[in-house]
């Protein structure tokens, strides 16, 4: 009877158990997400905004500078803002970033969401409900390279060319980042 008692006991033990570990993966892998999405909108925001603060008329010659056999070059002008070596440049830069975001916690759905700490043009930011910690900062920094090794070649398509809304293109559709993310309004990261 107590050996009876002990085995049931041991299994129910066992199974919560198994059920906390469980239900802590998940939760682990959603947060794991909730910072890979976070640090690729991010990463999006601020390559946008560097690329607008270059001046439009600012050009750069890409191509063959040979000679063709008909005597022509294969030169042609493009925008600097989206030309190959600016944006492996800003590529180089970007993760840095992550310094200047905070995490918000969304309480309807429980998911992890992170804004700009520091607004571009001085204008006063509600921050209330924002956690700002060094544990933050590198997690969405890490995420943010190991976004940029895997995903380089998309990001540069993406801006290479002028595209409406990159943040689901690239962050949801394309690289599969931010799964809930099409739900969510594109000013939010």
């Amino acid at each position: 009877m107590w050996q009876a008692k002990m085995s049931t006991y041991l299994h129910v033990l066992s199974f919560c158990l198994f059920l906390c570990f469980f239900l802590h993966a998940g939760q682990s892998a959603r947060q794991g997400q909730d910072v890979r999405c976070g640090a690729c909108r991010a990463l999006v925001d601020e390559l946008e905004w560097a690329i607008s603060q270059v001046d439009p008329k600012k050009k750069i010659q890409t191509g063959s500078f040979r000679i063709n056999p008909d005597g022509s070059q294969s030169v042609k002008e493009v925008p600097f803002a989206r030309s190959e070596g600016h944006l492996l440049e800003l590529l180089e830069e970007v993760c840095d970033k992550m310094k200047d975001y905070g995490e918000r916690i969304d309480t309807s759905t429980n998911r992890k969401t992170y804004a700009r700490a520091n607004s571009r043009d001085g204008k006063t930011m509600d921050l209330s409900e924002t956690s700002f910690d060094s544990r933050v900062t590198s997690s969405l920094k890490y995420a943010c390279e190991t976004i940029v090794e895997q995903h380089e070649d998309e990001i540069i398509e993406f801006f290479s060319h002028e595209t409406d809304n990159v943040k689901d293109k690239l962050c949801s559709k394309r690289t599969d980042l931010c799964d809930h993310a099409l739900t969510m309004s594109h000013d939010e990261l």
